[in-house]
């Protein structure tokens, strides 16, 4: 066990994936051998200071169980709910006694370790959480319903949020409770604080840990993980 601080990391994993146009859901998609889900699980517990996986499935979820990983003692499933945040607050309450607690996307499996070591640095500099993030590069245009565009947006210090996000599980807990009483739309868990009036870090991640949501980045995935073995 790693002398450094250990940590419990959420994985919502109850979506459908619709726009992947599959026959399953999208983390159940086989690439370079592995399901993308187990490709994620598995590089977050390779992280020396990932001591427990909490994947959270749909409850009619028939395809987790017949994984090899599934019976391994490092991760525990739960029942998610019908939304993001629905699926988190059940991964919450499973815990006991963590003061901080990871959220990371099912459908991201190129994580890179250093990446995530940079974001636990947070917890031993600040009492305010973080998410990884990158730079926004590309032109960015407001559009109008009808896919005219209104404007450019100036790209200063605007980022694209990435995960895990990284916060005091008390926090995030009691911001994500208040925003579903109060019907907040929330879509991902540096939202939650935001709303509640909550303070969060930026730190800048690898434009490399895409999220795979439509099929083309399917091979996009393939070639971050192959080249990671190559390392």
């Amino acid at each position: 066990m790693s002398s450094l601080p250990q940590y419990k990391v959420i994985v919502p994993a109850a979506g459908i994936g619709q726009r992947m146009l599959a026959d399953r859901p999208k983390q159940y998609l086989t690439i370079a051998g592995k399901t993308i889900l187990e490709h994620t699980l598995e590089n977050l517990y390779a992280h020396p200071q990932i001591k427990h996986v909490i994947v959270v499935l749909n409850a009619k979820d028939d395809y987790f169980a017949s994984l090899p990983l599934a019976s391994k003692s490092w991760i525990t499933r739960v029942d998610g709910g019908n939304e993001r945040a629905d699926s988190v607050l059940a991964g919450l309450d499973s815990m006991n006694n963590e003061k901080w607690v990871l959220v990371h996307d099912a459908a991201r499996p190129c994580l890179d370790h250093d990446d995530l070591s940079k974001l636990l640095l947070v917890a031993q500099r600040s009492a305010y959480g973080a998410i990884l993030a990158c730079r926004v590069r590309d032109t960015m245009k407001r559009a109008n319903d009808l896919q005219e565009i209104t404007h450019t947006e100036s790209r200063d210090n605007l980022w694209h949020a990435l995960t895990p996000q990284f916060f005091p599980l008390v926090q995030l807990r009691d911001a994500l409770h208040k925003a579903a009483r109060s019907q907040v739309k929330i879509t991902d868990e540096a939202s939650a604080i935001e709303w509640a009036q909550g303070t969060v870090h930026l730190v800048e991640g690898r434009g490399s840990n895409i999220k795979v949501t439509q099929p083309e980045d399917l091979q996009l995935a393939e070639f971050y993980l192959q080249h990671k073995a190559a390392l």
